[in-house]
């Protein structure tokens, strides 16, 4: 308790770090104040009635920042630039190019790489933003009686996603944290007065077991989040030892981290652009009135009604974007060459083509058990449903994981900065 204390004094007293995080502040006070600014034409009823009957919706809400339930000039969040920034990662596998200038050519390689990203993310901002509003549009959500007015929206919603992104990068190099984390964590927290209002509203005495079981699942989940999220395979290092002159060098024991999710929230991000990749192509086909353009619509929108059935699919595909985003982060080749090349082994293994088959092995057998937390994490608000049958009751696993690994994040950049003040 002292040394958490002394932790709290020094962020106060240590102009740099208070600085920072006054910054951080002051940025989530401005995305706040974006939030809430509508765009034209929204019918407000119908807009709540649209939302409590789409936890689609209410999913793809937690990653605008809480823009998109009152249809904000922000409604689109971070989404596109997330969506970039996964599409860019992607594009590594199929063009060594991108992959060197990623990953071997330094600070000015990433720098490069990142505004790839966000010339990306403008066309993606485009097409997202004409689909939502197309979508808004057909179901009577906003009213807007010209082509001039929802381009106007148009143009709001996808300036507004731009502005976020620029945001979120002053907060990752003036503050602490990676800033479009920090933004999607302040939505997610800005949204929790109004779920204890609804559970307030909703009080049933003859429930209160349910309600206390709920409590005690939802701390168990939260403590799981922490340990999946902190958990990690060290693997055992060893440097031989080197002769130059009359010195010896090396001979030192060290380890390789493996982290059991290796991947974080973001096959869970890329799995929901996929699911709504259909209904936003269709909405921007359904602008050309096209014959089958309305029927492949309530198709897709059935399918993804069927609870069941749309739990089933979110699962797989969180489960396989999981291997897949791990095997394009994570190769065991270049971590086998970079540990032959420092002169480092894995005892009992032997270096090159053998230790690298090692990694690849082992790495496998953490994301088969990381991607199923994942998967389970990504259909939990679905099952809260099923079991409680109270809907303000379903605790939304991904918000769980996300809010988790911003804080644990936080606090270890915290804890980084007030380590380098005192040495």
């Amino acid at each position: 308790m002292q040394k958490f204390f002394h932790k709290l004094k020094l962020i106060f007293t240590e102009k740099a770090i208070r600085n920072r995080i006054l910054f951080v502040l002051g940025a989530l006070v401005i995305f706040r104040m974006l939030a809430t600014i509508p765009i034209p034409g929204v019918d407000v009823g119908v807009l709540e009635q649209f939302f409590s009957n789409n936890q689609f919706l209410g999913l793809l809400n937690i990653f605008s920042g809480g823009g998109l339930a009152n249809l904000s000039i922000v409604m689109l969040g971070v989404g596109p630039f997330i969506t970039a920034s996964i599409i860019m990662q992607l594009m590594t596998v199929m063009s060594p190019k991108l992959k060197s200038l990623h990953t071997e050519e330094g600070e000015a390689g990433r720098a490069k790489f990142t505004q790839y990203s966000r010339l990306l993310t403008l066309p993606l901002a485009v097409l997202q933003g004409f689909g939502f509003l197309t979508l808004l549009k057909s179901q009577g959500v906003i009213s807007v009686t010209t082509n001039f007015e929802f381009v106007v929206n148009v143009v709001l919603v996808v300036t507004g996603s731009i502005l976020l992104m620029w945001i979120g990068e002053l907060v990752t190099e003036y503050g602490i944290g990676n800033g479009v984390s920090i933004l999607i964590f302040a939505g997610i927290v800005a949204t929790l007065p109004s779920t204890v209002s609804q559970l307030a509203f909703a009080y049933d005495p003859s429930q209160l077991p349910l309600y206390i079981g709920f409590a005690f699942v939802a701390l168990l989940i939260i403590y799981s989040v922490i340990i999946m999220t902190e958990a990690e395979r060290p693997v055992p290092i060893t440097y031989a030892k080197q002769s130059r002159g009359t010195s010896t060098y090396g001979g030192s024991s060290s380890y390789l981290p493996l982290r059991l999710n290796q991947a974080g929230v973001i096959p869970i991000i890329f799995a929901l652009s996929i699911l709504l990749l259909p209904q936003m192509v269709l909405n921007i086909l359904s602008a050309f009135n096209l014959p089958w353009v309305e029927g492949a619509n309530e198709t897709v929108t059935a399918l993804l009604a069927n609870q069941l059935l749309y739990g089933a699919i979110y699962f797989v595909l969180v489960f396989l974007f999981t291997f897949f985003y791990t095997a394009v982060t994570f190769d065991p080749d270049a971590i086998s060459k970079n540990l032959q090349r420092n002169g480092a082994f894995v005892p009992g293994i032997r270096p090159g083509a053998h230790t690298s088959e090692y990694l690849g092995s082992l790495i496998t057998r953490l994301t088969l058990v990381g991607a199923s937390f994942l998967g389970l994490i990504a259909v939990l608000p679905i099952g809260m449903q099923a079991a409680t049958g109270i809907t303000a009751l379903a605790l939304g696993g991904t918000t769980v994981l996300i809010v988790v690994s911003v804080v644990l994040d936080l606090i270890r950049r915290v804890d980084a900065q007030l380590a380098l003040r005192e040495f």
